[in-house]
């Protein structure tokens, strides 16, 4: 938060600044306007300026030895007492901008009493006078300098309430944020993962009860299949969970689900898994994906799964795909093209899907631009994301 110039300029590590401008605007008064008569005067005139200038750090007992030269001054009738006065107005304006308590009213006592001592002549007889006299010269300086003190109190309690406010807000929203991680991670772990469990379990008793050589082999290799993907799914769906509900405790092995080294064999794998359902695939990996960060390499991983995974359920029987990740001009290019019926097979995205829906927004986020439709022939969909992020240089 910005601090106002004002407030700046009575800063209490700006005391010699400030006192240091003050003097040299007294010093312009006596050139100016009051200029001292002799050299003694000129002696009264310079020992109160050195006093002023060292209020910056010695305010109290600047302000003592001013009343006592004060005095002293007009004792000796130099034509400098109304500078001197001003001189020492200006230290009780600085003591009281920095302290309060006993040495406040202590030094506006020693003040005001030099200016009584001045006058003890025209006392009793002239008692208003120099009481107004006093007030002028000690009580507005002792006024004014308090109020600078509690302005600039009440500003800085005001930020630090702010602050308060800030970091309570913050931590608000984030033991929100914690609160839906928690709840979308028990719905996942109570039902799908539930799920997915129960079916691979299932699976893995049909595979059992299945005697070997008295079926069609292609069946064994289709529950085998299906394990597999099925063991896979849970453990990408613990991993998650435990994501989701301590992301600053998640081992290095569930914070992207994939490690960037590891990206050019989980596309192999994503394609090997293809082909078992029955869909040609054809795959160009650029060996330098293996450069990518963890974020960008699961974004290039997912969009490989979903893009092979729309090809097998909508290109047809026997339908080819063609899976192409490059590294060039500072970009990842993420192409996947089938041969199928993709016009009249791939729905448009909508209620009853959100796979489409889901890569566009996890291209959107890293900056991404991402098309989907259908091509001359078949399905065709292409991505395009930075290799690096906007605020650092290519890696790649």
């Amino acid at each position: 938060m910005n601090r106002p110039w004002i407030e700046l300029a009575f800063d209490r590590r700006l005391a010699v600044i400030r006192v240091l401008v003050l003097a040299g605007v007294l010093i312009g008064d006596l050139l100016l306007l009051h200029r001292p008569s002799g050299a003694r005067d000129w002696g009264l005139a310079a020992a109160g300026l050195m006093l002023c200038l060292a209020a910056g750090k010695w305010a109290f007992g600047a302000l003592l030895a001013q009343s006592v030269l004060l005095v002293a001054a007009h004792t000796l009738g130099a034509s400098t007492v109304s500078s001197l006065k001003v001189l020492a107005a200006v230290t009780l304006f600085e003591l009281a901008v920095q302290r309060s308590g006993r040495r406040l009213a202590a030094g506006t006592t020693a003040l005001a009493l030099a200016v009584a001592v001045n006058r003890l002549d025209d006392l009793p007889g002239e008692l208003l006078p120099v009481l107004y006299k006093m007030g002028i010269v000690a009580g507005l300086p002792l006024l004014m300098g308090a109020y600078v003190r509690v302005t600039r109190g009440a500003a800085l309690h005001a930020r630090a309430y702010a602050h308060q406010q800030e970091l309570r807000a913050e931590q608000q929203l984030l033991a929100a944020r914690a609160a839906e991680r928690t709840a979308i991670a028990r719905e996942l772990h109570d039902l799908v993962a539930h799920h997915v469990s129960s079916m691979v379990l299932r699976v893995g008793v049909a595979r059992h009860v299945v005697a070997p050589g008295s079926t069609d082999p292609r069946i064994t290799d289709v529950l085998d299949d299906l394990h597999a993907s099925g063991s896979a799914a849970l453990t990408d769906l613990r991993r998650l969970v435990a994501v989701l509900r301590a992301p600053d405790h998640a081992g290095p092995d569930t914070g992207s689900l994939v490690t960037p080294w590891a990206l050019p064999a989980a596309l192999e794998s994503v394609v090997a898994h293809s082909r078992r359902t029955g869909l040609v695939v054809t795959a160009s990996v650029d060996p330098r994906v293996a450069r990518l960060d963890a974020v960008r390499g699961l974004a290039v991983l997912r969009l490989a799964q979903e893009g092979l995974a729309n090809a097998a359920k909508h290109g047809g029987p026997g339908a080819h795909a063609e899976l192409a990740v490059r590294v060039a001009d500072g970009a990842v290019h993420v192409t996947i093209h089938d041969d199928g019926a993709g016009q009249a097979r791939h729905p448009s995205p909508g209620p009853s899907g959100h796979g489409l829906i889901g890569m566009r927004e996890r291209v959107d986020l890293l900056g991404g631009r991402l098309d989907a439709g259908p091509a001359a022939r078949g399905w065709r969909l292409t991505a395009e994301l930075p290799a690096f992020a906007p605020d650092m240089e290519p890696q790649l």
